[in-house]
Formats: structure tokens, C-alpha cells, sequence
């Protein structure tokens, strides 16, 4: 009987040669996740699939993507960085005979008018709170509003507790690396922060400051009153649950009061 050919190993991962994308939507996004619970929610909320998606901030569009895995389903991502849209196209997209057929990306500002009427936008890994003014948040909270299908929602999520207020490391594991979030700045006067991800290897080798993010901190009542003033009927906060070791759950519901915790993600749905 002969014998198998040995698959060649992959060369372990150093700085020299991963790809700091690949790395992101590896240790940061759960596409999968985040598709079914949008779905689900919508679902509930409205009696009916939802079809259309709008990705803002949409980087390399790996949603887009995991989105229109399901039948009769189209997404329509933006993003103003060219070199990102390209690299999500390449990896993302062309493996599924993408863009063109149910995904169309668009290198525009987010606050432009979006042609189309959408079921569902998103604004995930907080990359809305680049935005760091009132006045800047309502305009694009009002731009998505006016692109939302009768019966669309708004979908954010938001980050914090105390610990989110600490200059602070965070390192994780994964497969082949570890990555670190990396808290370095923050301002109690206007509540900016300047955040990091870093990779680092079992090498030694290091990609630091991967990606640089120079944001505002905004808390969830500053979110929804913004969301009430741009014209948004009704914003509810779907809370993380916990099991018995106060680890999350990844089940999000609609919750009114909560206890402070260390740390926490929520996401916020606003409704027209």
C-alpha cells in the first residue's frame, strides 16, 4: 500500500512573515456570531429574514462576506481606506465570486448619502467612535437613518466598565500567536483614548502597534440620547450574559439595568 505524502508544515508564524489582517480577523472577529445574531434579532424584532446589509467601517468586509452565505442575501460595505477594501476583496470576496453579484464595496466617507434602503446597518468593533464630537456623531447617526428599509434597525456595539478607564495591557493567546490589546492613553477632560493592537510571537518577534486606534470613549447614555436627537424612535442595550464563573456567555439580551463590571461589550439597536 503506498504511502501518504506528508503535507508540508506551515512555517510558524514571526513577524516577518504574517499578515496583520489575517491576524486580526482571526483573534477580533466571530463573523459567524455576529451574522446569526443580527439575523436572530431582526427576526424577532420585525417577523421576517432580513436581506440587506450595510456595513459601515467595513475594513476587509469579512461580514459582507459571512452575510451573503445565506440565500437571497445582498451587503454593501464602506470603508474610506483603499488598501483595506483591496486586501478584504482579494482574501474575502473573490474566493466567493465577490464583489459584484450580492456585495458591493464603496470607498466613501460613512456620512455621505448611501444609495439603497437597508434592513440592517451595522457599526461593530467601535469603529463609530472615531468620531469624537456631538455634532459629528448625530450627522452620521442621522445619515444612517435616512438609508434604513421601513422596519430597519441600527446595530452598535460599545465597550466598557472600569477597567476600560486604565492605562493597561491585555494579551491572549491564539493559535500561533498571542495577541495584545493594548490601553496606552486616556483623558478624563474630553474622554479620548489611544488604544493598540499588538502581535507578538513564539520567536520573539513582534508586530507592535498593528493597528492604532485614536477614538473617543462613549458611554451608552451618550449613545442613545445621540441615536434619540438623529431621529431613532426607540434604542434598547442587549447585554452579555454570564455563566457560573462570571465568564460571558456570548448570548446577548435586552436589558434595562445591569451591574458595573470590570469589563463588558454590549451592543446597542436603534430603531426608526
Amino acid at each position: 500500500m503506498p504511502k501518504k505524502k506528508k503535507r508540508a508544515k506551515k512555517p510558524a508564524l514571526t513577524a516577518r512573515n504574517a499578515d496583520k489582517h489575517h491576524l486580526y480577523q482571526e483573534s477580533v472577529q466571530d463573523t459567524e456570531a455576529e451574522a446569526t445574531f443580527l439575523s436572530r434579532t431582526f427576526q424577532k424584532l420585525r417577523g421576517r429574514p432580513p436581506r440587506t446589509l450595510r456595513e459601515d467601517f467595513c475594513g476587509t468586509a469579512l461580514l459582507c462576506a459571512e452575510w451573503v452565505k445565506k440565500k437571497d442575501r445582498t451587503a454593501v460595505g464602506i470603508d474610506l481606506d483603499r488598501t483595506v477594501l483591496e486586501w478584504g476583496t482579494k482574501h474575502n470576496l473573490e474566493p466567493l465570486g465577490e464583489p459584484g453579484r450580492k456585495i458591493e464595496l464603496r470607498r466613501a466617507d460613512v456620512r455621505d448619502k448611501c444609495p439603497g434602503r437597508f434592513d440592517i446597518t451595522v457599526a461593530l468593533n467601535f469603529s463609530y467612535f472615531i468620531f469624537r464630537t456631538r455634532d459629528v456623531m448625530r450627522q452620521y447617526f442621522e445619515a444612517v437613518r435616512r438609508s434604513m428599509a421601513k422596519g430597519g434597525i441600527f446595530v452598535l456595539d460599545a465597550y466598557g466598565g472600569y477597567e476600560s478607564w486604565q492605562p493597561m495591557e491585555e494579551p491572549r493567546r491564539m493559535n500561533g500567536f498571542t495577541y495584545v490589546w493594548d490601553q496606552d492613553e486616556v483623558c478624563p477632560i474630553d474622554n479620548g483614548v489611544v488604544n493598540y493592537i499588538h502581535f507578538e510571537f513564539k520567536d520573539g518577534s513582534k508586530l507592535k502597534n498593528a493597528f492604532t486606534y485614536e477614538w473617543r470613549l462613549w458611554t451608552l447614555p451618550e449613545i442613545t440620547e445621540l441615536l434619540a436627537e438623529a431621529g431613532f424612535s426607540k434604542s434598547t442595550v442587549y447585554w452579555e450574559g454570564s455563566d457560573s464563573r462570571g465568564e460571558g456567555t456570548g448570548v446577548f439580551r435586552p436589558r434595562a439595568h445591569v451591574g458595573q463590571e470590570a469589563a463588558w461589550v454590549a451592543y446597542v439597536i436603534a430603531e426608526a
